[in-house]
């Protein structure tokens, strides 16, 4: 593992303001966030602090809050979170080898709203393919080694096959020595055997197995019968 446990201290704050209002984020001042599997899932409602948290352990890492490569240190010039600047790291051997120096350090922020202009600004985004390909030629070309791999929402642009070739990829990833954190709204993501899966809401962060968690839940009976949901929807 290169990343073992994250956590953050804070002197004095306002807890209810954000960020230190998020369940998750309390959870992280008063236990830290444990890492236990080469793969990482946090899923969540919109506004649960997912992305919040996702994003300040990029940053923490030292990966652009952007979106981008190690080799891009705050590119976009753009600061780093009232969290990010907080996060401290317990490592394994490699981890506190990338953490000691910048030139050992190795990894890559992926945000789906950024993702394509991050990788442009590279010098890697393709020319003529479609949003998905471009994500998918970039885990291709730039999710290759030992590093930490932070994503946030990756299957936005990507179809039901491209989820299961991202899938064949992070099981490559992690085979060569990665690890990855990923933000995700998808059951068949989260489905990736030997995944840990972290649920975050208004109890905070808890570990559950694919089968437990809501959005698998409701994905299962929206399947069943649509219109059980779309009844309170619609006209």
């Amino acid at each position: 593992m290169i990343i073992e446990r994250a956590y953050a201290h804070v002197a004095s704050h306002d807890e209810e303001a954000w960020p230190w209002s998020v369940p998750c984020v309390r959870g992280l001042l008063a236990d830290g966030m444990r890492f236990t599997a080469p793969v990482t899932f946090v899923v969540g409602e919109n506004g649960s602090g997912k992305s919040t948290l996702v994003e300040a352990l990029a940053e923490g890492f030292g990966l652009d809050p952007y979106g981008g490569s190690h080799d891009w240190r705050y590119a976009s010039r753009r600061s780093k979170s009232v969290l990010g600047e907080r996060i401290r790291f317990d490592a394994g051997t490699r981890g506190r080898r990338m953490l000691g120096s910048w030139s050992a350090r190795k990894g890559f922020f992926l945000r789906a709203e950024t993702a394509m202009d991050a990788l442009d600004r590279e010098g890697f985004a393709p020319d003529s393919v479609s949003h998905g390909e471009g994500f998918l030629a970039a885990f291709r070309g730039k999710f290759h080694q030992a590093g930490l791999y932070v994503l946030d929402e990756p299957e936005a642009a990507l179809s039901f096959g491209s989820c299961l070739e991202l899938l064949g990829h992070l099981d490559r990833l992690v085979k060569a020595g990665g690890q990855v954190v990923c933000a995700t709204h998808s059951p068949l993501l989260t489905a990736l055997p030997g995944a840990d899966i972290i649920e975050v809401g208004d109890h905070g962060m808890r570990r559950v197995t694919w089968p437990e968690l809501d959005l698998v839940d409701h994905w299962r009976r929206y399947l069943a019968d649509p219109r059980a949901y779309l009844r309170h929807i619609l006209d």
